[in-house]
Formats: structure tokens, C-alpha cells, sequence
């Protein structure tokens, strides 16, 4: 059975935007259906989805009401089609209509680059909604550990041992690896998955309220400590080594109860298992007699070191890739990011570790929401390897940004010849733009004769002057 043929839908009454906008997105290889006004939409019956509707525009004349009313009735669809606002002027709206409802605006005439780029953000825009929608993988809730690298296999397999013990674990590693994660981790494997997993950060809580909340010391209070919260869980304590030597005698004393009544049953007993973190090498801190020889020991039953992520940079696009995928399912926005991108994320140091990267990619998710992310568009201490280096001439672009334009095979009713004439019409306009609108330049720059390049200008309907650039 064929396809529906992917096609987008246009709200006006105005004969010169309807037949633009239907030759210049036929160009791109997708149909446009025209409805004079909201009300004829509303009437109409529309399927939305990856081969039907892929996004709506929406005439400049059409009024605030009109705009909000079309917003909503697009949110009653599953999976629901992106926005797009025609305006006069980009920059006069953009930021007040995407406010509304609006994904993105246009304005007429347009550019082959910015319509490319408008149509492949619907298209992200509609592949987060199919993520979300449960369809496709499950979110891994521990993305950290994410990768293939021999240290990620390593810390996977330690915690498959360890997960169903009751021993003590304590989690090495510096700021930001994911200690915590490993810690869920261990916890969600093990046969307390059903109650509570508590985390405490020891280097954030005074002495006083860990007294009150973790040993129950101090003025009475009807809050639960921490142990109660925990009961038949797990409570992890990160950053054990910033406790003072009268908290870690006490934490002492706490393991040496928790251990001598594991198994029994008896009213005063809690049934919580201690797992451990920290950033610091607690042998050193024994021999320096700044930790308890007998705590190290106890809580150093199985140790589990997670290494910085500058060390095991193989595992940075499957990170990104969940980190991604996260963002879109708690529908924060969605971005992609080039191949040259992401090589150049995996040569930085990242001396946050996975935490700066998760803060990146968020930061990128907002700043190009539904867009694709270059080199260029990254925070300049992240372009490793291109400083310096004009537009397109980064040995990381002329080595990787050609991977992400190597063809598929697109669905049924695939049109060779369109498709191909686009790429020509891509390559000549940046021919062009190289030969600040030269016509013999830029037909040196594509190795053809000058006349030959004439004759394509005309084919396109483009002319020499600054209306070269544009449709």
C-alpha cells in the first residue's frame, strides 16, 4: 500500500503567498495545501503525522485570536504538527509569536537555506513527539553510564555483582562522573527497588541539622531523619570524606547497628543500606589520620571507581544522544547535534565531567530548539580544533560535516530529479556567496564554464544581483 505523500498545510486567502509558497516547497519535494481561513480548517479533516501533515503556516494577516485558537486546536493531535508563523519581518515578531504557540516564523521571500532548515525542524519536531509517545526505546533513567568504552562496561558489571548484596559500597570518582547515578543504579537493581532511595550530600549539610536528620541528635522534632525516609531502601551519602571526625564516629557507630541487626527483628532496628561517595582518595585521608581507619573499612567493602569522562570520550555521543532524548521526553525541546560537533565535544576535557556535558546540551536545547547544532553554534571553548579557522574551513568540517549530508533513501514517491536539483541549487547559491556574486568565480569554484552557469541561473529563475540568494 503507498504512502501518503508528505505534504504541509497553508492558512490564507492571498493568491501570490499560495502559489509562492506551493513552488518553493514542490522544489523542496513537499506539497502544500492551501485553506482560505481558520474556520475552513477547523472543517477540514486533517491527519497528522510523519506522512501526512508535516506543519502549518499560517498568513500574516491572520490575527492574535485567530492564532491562539489554531495553537490549541493543534495540541487535540497526537503527534501534532509544528506552527510556522509568515511574516513580514523576522526579527519585528519572533520573539513575541513564539511565545504563542509559534514554533518558528518565515518571511517572504525566503532563502533555500532557511526553508530547508524550517522544514527540517518540523520534522525534529514531530520525531520528539513519536519519542515521547512510548513508542520507540524506553528512557534510560541512568544516562551516565551510558556507553561502550571498556570503563562503562566495567562499572555495569560491577554493579550487576553488587546490586543484590547488602554490603556497604562506596563510589569513587570526581565531581560531576555520576556518582549518584551509579548509587540509583545499584539501588533499582537490588530487592529494595520498591521503597525509598535517599541521597544526602554531606558537603551541604551543616552539622547540626545531620545530627538531627541523619542521628536523630539534637532538639525534638517530628520530621523523619533520613533513616526513616530510607527505611527498607538504601541512603546514599555522597561526599563522605567532608565529615568532620565526631560525624564520622558517628557514622561509625550507625554502621555497627545497622550491621548487627541486619536479619533481626526488633522495633529500634532500621532496615536501610548504606551506599557511599566521594571525590577524594579516603586511603590517603586514612594514612593523613583525617578518616576513620575502621569507616574506611567498612564502607570501602565493594569499592567502584567511575572514571572522569575526559577518559573515556568514546562514550560522549551515546551520552548525547540520551541526554537528548531525556530533554525531548520531559518535552523541554528537542536539538540535534553535526557529527563535527560532536567530534569536537569529545576532544574538550570536560573538567565538570557528565554533569557540564548534560548543562551544555541543555543549554543548546534551548538556545536552537528544534534546530541542528554545528560547530559554529557551539560555546566557543567547546570548538576544539577550529580557532582561528574561517567558516567551512575547520579540518573537523571538511572531514565530518559531509557525513551528515550523505543521502537515504526518503519513503515512496521519491523524486530523483527534485532532490538532486535542490543539492545543485544548494551548491551554486554558496558558489555564489564565496564569489561575492561574481557569475565567472563562482563557475571556477564548481570547475564548469561560465555559460553553463548562466544557463543554470536562468533555469532557476535567479538573477544576478543580492536576488540571487533568494527565491
Amino acid at each position: 500500500m503507498n504512502k501518503v505523500r508528505q505534504k504541509s498545510v497553508l492558512v490564507t486567502d492571498n493568491r501570490e503567498t499560495a502559489a509562492y509558497l506551493t513552488t518553493v516547497l514542490q522544489f523542496l519535494g513537499h506539497e502544500l495545501e492551501i485553506v482560505p481561513d481558520i474556520n475552513a480548517f477547523f472543517t477540514s479533516q486533517w491527519e497528522f503525522g510523519n506522512d501526512h501533515c508535516l506543519a502549518v503556516f499560517l498568513d500574516p494577516a491572520c490575527d492574535e485570536g485567530e492564532r491562539r485558537a489554531l495553537s490549541r486546536r493543534l495540541l487535540d493531535f497526537t503527534p501534532h504538527p509544528p506552527l510556522f508563523q509568515l511574516v513580514e519581518s523576522e526579527s519585528a515578531y519572533a520573539s513575541d509569536l513564539i511565545n504563542e504557540g509559534v514554533i518558528d516564523v518565515l518571511s517572504l521571500p525566503t532563502r533555500f537555506e532557511r526553508l530547508n532548515a524550517l522544514m527540517r525542524k518540523a520534522e525534529l519536531f514531530y520525531e520528539s513527539q513519536n519519542e515521547c509517545a512510548g513508542v520507540h526505546r524506553r528512557v534510560e533513567l541512568f544516562r551516565s553510564l551510558s556507553g561502550n568504552s571498556r570503563a562503562a562496561h566495567k562499572i555495569t558489571r560491577m554493579i550487576d555483582h553488587v546490586a543484590m548484596a547488602e554490603a556497604p559500597v562506596l563510589i569513587l570518582g570526581e565531581p560531576g562522573t555520576g556518582k549518584e547515578v551509579v548509587a540509583r543504579k545499584i539501588h533499582y537493581q537490588s530487592r529494595r527497588h520498591c521503597k525509598a532511595f535517599i541521597s544526602v550530600n554531606c558537603g551541604s549539610v551543616t552539622p547540626d541539622r545531620l545530627n538531627r536528620e541523619l542521628f536523630a541528635e539534637g532538639p525534638e522534632d517530628c520530621a523523619p531523619t533520613y533513616l526513616d525516609q530510607a527505611e527498607g531502601g538504601s541512603l546514599f551519602l555522597n561526599g563522605i570524606d567532608e565529615l568532620n571526625p565526631e560525624m564520622q564516629a558517628k557514622l561509625l557507630h550507625l554502621l555497627r547497628e545497622l550491621g548487627a541487626s541486619r536479619g533481626k527483628k526488633g522495633a529500634a532496628a532500621h532496615d536501610v543500606r548504606i551506599l557511599a561517595g566521594s571525590h577524594r582518595c579516603l586511603d590517603t585521608a586514612v594514612k593523613q589520620g583525617r578518616f576513620l581507619e575502621e569507616l574506611y573499612f567498612r564502607l570501602n567493602v565493594f569499592p567502584i571507581d567511575v572514571q572522569p569522562l575526559r577518559e573515556r570520550t568514546e562514550d560522549i555521543p551515546l551520552l548525547i544522544n540520551d541526554l537528548v532524548t531525556r530533554i525531548e521526553k520531559e518535552k523541554r525541546g528537542a536539538v540535534r547535534l553535526t557529527p563535527a560537533a560532536v567530534t569536537s565535544l569529545t576532544q574538550y576535557q570536560w573538567p565538570g565531567n557528565v554533569r557540564e556535558l548534560a548543562n551544555l546540551i541543555e543549554h543548546l536545547a534551548y538556545l536552537y530548539s528544534y534546530g541542528l547544532v554545528d560547530v559554529d553554534q557551539l560555546p566557543e571553548r567547546y570548538r576544539i580544533g577550529t580557532s582561528g579557522d574561517k567558516a567551512g574551513n575547520s579540518p573537523l568540517r571538511h572531514g565530518l560535516v559531509s557525513d551528515i549530508r550523505i543521502p537515504r533513501l526518503p519513503p515512496e514517491d521519491f523524486d530523483l530529479k527534485n532532490y538532486l536539483g535542490g543539492i545543485e541549487l544548494n551548491l551554486i547559491k554558496e558558489a555564489l556567496q564565496e564569489a561575492e556574486g561574481v557569475v565567472a568565480h563562482a563557475a571556477r569554484r564548481l570547475n564548469m564554464r561560465r555559460t553553463t552557469l548562466v544557463e543554470k541561473l536562468k533555469k532557476y529563475g535567479l538573477q544576478r544581483s543580492q536576488d540571487v540568494y533568494e527565491y
